[in-house]
C-alpha cells in the first residue's frame, strides 16, 4: 500500500510563522526602543547642543567692519580716501577638504606662496565661523571666476570692503604714516571683538597715533542661510559707528611746494604756524609711496626701500638728528642778553680765530679760510648774528658754560621730545655736564663748550625741534606743542601750551634785528634770497659737519665724498612784524647753508602769496 504523501502541514506552517512573527516583532520592538531613546537623547539630552548647532548653520553673526575716518588738509584736500576693494575669504567651519579647496581657487585666481603663509598664520588666530581673507584686491574677471564655480566652493566668499587709499602717494606718506594687515603681535594687544571684519590697522604716523578715533566701532548683524551659505534675509542690524574724520593743519599746496623744492636730495621741511603750533608742512625726501604698504608690501618692493642708501623709510623731519650749526646762534644770544653778559652793543675782537685762556689750540671762524681775517676788527651782535661770526660766540659760550646754555636752550625745546601728534619722535641731544657723566663717563671739557656754542659737537636736533624753537623766536617767547590735527570729527583740537619764555623785549627785539639782517643786510649769509622779496623775513643760516677736520686742514668740498659733505641748514619765520609761518630745512650733504635757504624762501613766498585760511 503506497504511503501517504502530505502535501501542506498547516500546522507546522502556523508554528514557523508565529516564530518568526515573534523574532520579527522583538527586533522592531527593540529597534524602536533604539530609536526612542535615541529620539529622547537628541530631543531632551542633547536638545541644547544641536539646536545650537543648527541654528548656528541656519543663522549667522555676522560682523560689520566700520567706515575708517578720512583724512583732509586744512583746505578740505582729501589726504587718506577709502576705496571699494572685493576680499576673497573662506570659512573654515564650512569648508569640506580646505587643501583641496585652496587648490581649486588656486585655478581660477592667482595665488601666491606668500598668500597662503598668511592665510594659515590667520586662521590659527582666527574666531570660530570667522572669514579669513586669503586674496585682496580681486578684479572683475577674478570675481566672475569665482562666482561661477561657487556651487563646488562651500564656505568661500568674495566680500566688498573699503580699502585705505591715499591719493598723493609719496608726498604725505611720512606725515600720515600707512595703515597695513595686522599681525600676530598687534592680534594679542588689540581688542579683537571691535576688530572683527577688520584687516587694517594704522602702523605708523597719523594714521597710528589716532587709530582709536579713526577705527570706528565694529557693527553685527544676523542673518538666514541656505544650506550653501547664501543669505536668505536679514534677521537683525545693529550699524558699525564710523571711525571720525580729521582736519590737519598741513596745507596740500605748502607741503607740494617743500617736496618739489627738494626733490632728488636728501633732507627735511617743517613748517609751523608759530601762533597755534600747528604744522603747515612736514616733508621728509626721499620719500615713498603709503599705498605699497596696505595689503602687505611685497618683498622685493621692501627690500628696495629698506636697502637703499637714501633710506626713504627714515622719517628725517622727527627722526633725523643733526648738529644744529649755527641756526642756535640766536637762541645763545638770547642767553647772554638775558644773563647779562651781553648787550646789543657789546663787541668782541675777532682776528679769525679764538683761543681759550691758556690753551694754544686756535678754534677758527669759518670766514678764516675765505677771507684769510676775521669779519671785522671787533664784532658786535647784529655782525655776529648777520655774518654768523663764529669767534663771537666762542667768546659768549665760554662764558656761558656749557650747562648756562643748557638750561636756557631747553625753554625752546631742544634736547626733548617736542610732543607732537605722531609716532617715533626722537628727542635730539642737549649736552651737559650731567649729560656728558651719565651718557659717556667722561668730564666736560671747555674746548668742547665752543663746539656747542655754534651748535657743533654733541649737539643735535631733529628739523622738527629747530621749526619749534624758530617759533618760540618769533612770537617773543610763546612755546606751543606742535599739532598735525587740527579738527578731530567736529571737535577743535588745540595745541597745548607751554610754559612760555619770559625775556626783555628790548633783547628778543635785538637778536630779531639780527637775525633781519642775515636776509636783508648788506653782509647776510643769506643776502641772495631777498632779491624780489615784498615782505621781511627773520632768518639763519647753517652749516654742519659730517666728518671732522684737521686744526690745520683746508675743507675742500670738491675733494670729499658727496655724503661726507657739510650739511646745509636755515631757519626762518615772516613776515617780520607778524609772523605767521616758521620754517626749519636741512638739505644732507648740502655743502652749506645756501643749499637750504632758497627752499625756506619758495616755502614761506607759497604760504604768503596765497591768502592762508
Amino acid at each position: 500500500m503506497a504511503s501517504r504523501v502530505v502535501l501542506k502541514d498547516t500546522q507546522r506552517e502556523q508554528r514557523i510563522f508565529g516564530a518568526r512573527s515573534l523574532v520579527a516583532l522583538v527586533f522592531v520592538v527593540a529597534l524602536l526602543g533604539v530609536l526612542l531613546a535615541r529620539y529622547y537623547s537628541l530631543q531632551i539630552n542633547e536638545f541644547e547642543a544641536y539646536s545650537t548647532a543648527s541654528e548656528r548653520n541656519r543663522v549667522q553673526l555676522q560682523p560689520l567692519p566700520p567706515k575708517r575716518g578720512l583724512i583732509y588738509d586744512r583746505n578740505g584736500v582729501l589726504l587718506a580716501d577709502n576705496r571699494p576693494s572685493y576680499t576673497l575669504s573662506l570659512i573654515v567651519e564650512r569648508v569640506d577638504d580646505l587643501d583641496e579647496t585652496l587648490a581649486a581657487l588656486a585655478e581660477l585666481v592667482a595665488i601666491e606662496e606668500s598668500d597662503l603663509e598668511k592665510f594659515r598664520n590667520r586662521v590659527r588666530q582666527r574666531r570660530p565661523y570667522d572669514p579669513v581673507p586669503l586674496r585682496f584686491r580681486l578684479n572683475d574677471v577674478e570675481q566672475a571666476y569665482i562666482a561661477v564655480n561657487k556651487h563646488r566652493l562651500p564656505g568661500v566668499t568674495v566680500e566688498a570692503q573699503l580699502q585705505r587709499y591715499y591719493p598723493h602717494g609719496e608726498l604725505f606718506a611720512h606725515a600720515l604714516g600707512y595703515v597695513g594687515r595686522i599681525n600676530a603681535q598687534e592680534m594679542a594687544s588689540i581688542d579683537q571683538a571691535d576688530y572683527r571684519g577688520t584687516f587694517h590697522i594704522g602702523k605708523i604716523g597719523i594714521e597710528r597715533r589716532y587709530e582709536n578715533e579713526l577705527h570706528g566701532t565694529v557693527g553685527y548683524q544676523t542673518v538666514e542661510t541656505n544650506a550653501h551659505g547664501r543669505v536668505l534675509r536679514v534677521l537683525e542690524r545693529f550699524d558699525p559707528s564710523p571711525g571720525e574724520d580729521l582736519i590737519l593743519h598741513l596745507d596740500y599746496e605748502l607741503q607740494r611746494v617743500a617736496h618739489e623744492q627738494l626733490a632728488g636730495r636728501r633732507g627735511a621741511v617743517v613748517a609751523i604756524d608759530p601762533l597755534t603750533g600747528g604744522v603747515l608742512a612736514l616733508v621728509s625726501t626721499p620719500s615713498f609711496d603709503s599705498n605699497l604698504f596696505v595689503n602687505g608690501i611685497s618683498s622685493r618692493n621692501y627690500n628696495a626701500l629698506r636697502d637703499s642708501p637714501d633710506v626713504p623709510l627714515f622719517n628725517r623731519t622727527v627722526q633725523g638728528q643733526y648738529p644744529p650749526g649755527s641756526t642756535v646762534k640766536p637762541m645763545i644770544a638770547m642767553a647772554g642778553l638775558e644773563a647779562g653778559l651781553i648787550d646789543p652793543l657789546f663787541t668782541v675782537p675777532d682776528p679769525g680765530w679764538y683761543r681759550l685762556p691758556g690753551d694754544r689750540r686756535r678754534y677758527r671762524d669759518w670766514i678764516l679760510r675765505i677771507r684769510g681775517t676775521g669779519h671785522a676788527p671787533e664784532v658786535d651782535l647784529k655782525m655776529a648774528l648777520a655774518e654768523s661770526c663764529d669767534v663771537y660766540f666762542y667768546d659768549l659760550a665760554r662764558r656761558l658754560t656749557v650747562d648756562g646754555i643748557h638750561d636756557y636752550l631747553d625753554h625752546y625745546g631742544l634736547g626733548r621730545r617736542t610732543g607732537i601728534d605722531t609716532t617715533a619722535e626722537r628727542s635730539g641731544v642737549l649736552p651737559s655736564t650731567a649729560w656728558k657723566r651719565s651718557t659717556l663717563s667722561e668730564a666736560w671739557y671747555p674746548g668742547e663748550t665752543l663746539s656747542v656754542g655754534i651748535g657743533q659737537g654733541y649737539m643735535l636736533a631733529t628739523p622738527l625741534q629747530l621749526a619749534v624753537a624758530t617759533s618760540v623766536l618769533a612770537t617773543h617767547g610763546e612755546h606751543r606743542e606742535p599739532r598735525l590735527v587740527q579738527w578731530l570729527g567736529d571737535e577743535p583740537l588745540e595745541a597745548p601750551m607751554v610754559e612760555p619764555l619770559m625775556a626783555d623785549g628790548a633783547n628778543w627785539d635785538a637778536v630779531v634785528e639780527g637775525m633781519r639782517e642775515v636776509v636783508h643786510g648788506r653782509r647776510g649769509t643769506a643776502k641772495a634770497i631777498a632779491k624780489g622779496m615784498d615782505y621781511e623775513m627773520a632768518g639763519k643760516t647753517g652749516t654742519a659737519q659730517v666728518i671732522g677736520i684737521a686744526q690745520d686742514a683746508v675743507y675742500n668740498e670738491d675733494e670729499i665724498d658727496e655724503r661726507h659733505r657739510n650739511h646745509g641748514l636755515f631757519i626762518a619765520f615772516a613776515p617780520l612784524d607778524a609772523p605767521t609761518i616758521a620754517v626749519a630745512v636741512i638739505v644732507e650733504n648740502g655743502g652749506g647753508s645756501s643749499a637750504a635757504y632758497p627752499i625756506a624762501r619758495a616755502v614761506v613766498d607759497a604760504w604768503l602769496d596765497r591768502e592762508p585760511s
